[in-house]
């Protein structure tokens, strides 16, 4: 799920929530990041492999941050939100022995609150008769109260609020991104930003403001094998942090060795420092500026007006990634593999075909000689004899 190679997972987003949540939240798109870690003593003698580690993960981080902000669509601004905090992970990752701690961390802490809120809008959908679109919700945290406060633990863990699970894990990133590069750093503080706005519309449009459902909808409560498992992620994503907080450094220890104990352990119920007191405000501003936008008090249309920015039709257009590949890859490969059909077709088959139908015509004219007629034969011997005998005799005359 890292840019370049990012189109998938919107697309991916089209099955179940629950298969959303383990593969999007939990397994499949973070084995990159416990790759990368595993294989630091590779990464560790290239320092131009880091490098481009540090910049993927930090591109992609505000990519998925930027398509978050333009969905509609509840499950892809979750997906844009995974694949801006595999962003993360990355630069972590790439950073070396300062992040792969808090890679693994928050590869852990993202898996407890962002299976929850996959699951989460799973149960919200079950309620909205399978309506993805968030223009649709709106006030659904009283009919909906379970999925409400799960998916608010979710949503407080992610933008770093204090005491949850991403406090622990994203901040600590964003300061070891800050001792390794400032713009780095900058970059992914600007990341936590634009994370505290999108999720908070979000948050405003599903479950706050004015009821904008249909008709014939009538939201509900999902049953308790669906409102279970989201108390569990939701408690998770509460105490995930605290839980799994300077431990991480000892696991890792295997696959590490020693790389990673003592560089910046993430330790202690609350870190206070500069980058921890400036990430708090930046998110504290992205979540004012969404208010300000999308709050209880505005007039959310059910259609999403038209947008001049070009940058809100890119988001909405995922970053142009299926034209990119479409223009970059798609084509030319399609245009390659016609040639190559047609240099199969006629030269490779020409050749093996032509070959057998030269044999086949150099047979057939072979074959008159064998007509079955013994008067052919018969002339065919005498011809024979006749040359063999002048032969003979040109040869004594010579």
């Amino acid at each position: 799920a890292q840019v370049p190679l990012q189109s998938w997972l919107l697309d991916a987003m089209e099955g179940p929530t629950p298969v959303s949540a383990l593969i999007h939240a939990a397994t499949m798109v973070t084995a990159g990041v416990y790759l990368v870690t595993r294989s630091h003593a590779v990464f560790a003698e290239s320092e131009a492999a880091s490098t481009a580690v540090v910049v993927v993960g930090t591109v992609t981080l505000l990519f998925g941050a930027w398509i978050g902000c333009a969905k509609d669509d509840i499950k892809k601004v979750l997906a844009g939100s995974t694949m801006s905090q595999i962003g993360y992970m990355m630069l972590a990752a790439g950073i070396g022995p300062a992040g792969y701690a808090f890679a693994i961390f928050h590869l852990l802490t993202h898996g407890f609150f962002k299976a929850g809120m996959f699951l989460g809008a799973g149960s919200v959908m079950h309620g909205m008769a399978d309506d993805v679109n968030m223009r649709h919700y709106g006030g659904l945290a009283k009919p909906m109260r379970i999925t409400f406060v799960t998916f608010a633990a979710g949503y407080l863990a992610i933008i770093g609020f204090p005491f949850f699970a991403g406090y622990y894990s994203k901040d600590h990133i964003i300061e070891a991104a800050f001792e390794h590069n400032v713009l780095v750093g900058s970059l992914a503080l600007l990341g936590a930003g634009v994370t505290a706005f999108y999720m908070t519309r979000l948050m405003l449009m599903t479950f706050l403001g004015a009821k904008r459902w249909e008709r014939g909808v009538h939201p509900h409560e999902s049953p308790l094998v669906m409102t279970v498992p989201l108390v569990v992620l939701g408690a998770a994503s509460v105490l995930g942090g605290l839980v799994l907080n300077g431990w991480i450094e000892g696991w890792l220890h295997p696959a590490t060795g020693g790389a990673a104990e003592g560089a910046h352990a993430p330790t202690g119920l609350f870190h206070v420092s500069l980058v921890g007191v400036g990430t708090l405000l930046v998110v504290a501003a992205g979540v004012a500026v969404s208010v300000a936008l999308f709050g209880p008090r505005r007039a959310i249309p059910r259609e999403a007006p038209e947008s001049r920015s070009p940058l809100t039709i890119a988001g909405r257009r995922d970053l142009y990634g299926d034209a990119v590949n479409e223009a970059v890859f798609m084509r030319p490969g399609q245009k390659m593999t016609a040639g190559l059909a047609r240099f199969d077709t006629n030269a490779v088959d020409g050749v093996v075909r032509g070959t057998g139908l030269a044999l086949a015509d150099f047979s057939s004219r072979l074959r008159r000689v064998q007509n079955g007629f013994v008067r052919s034969y018969a002339l065919t011997m005498m011809a024979g004899a006749a040359v063999v005998g002048a032969v003979l005799v040109l040869g004594r005359l010579g």
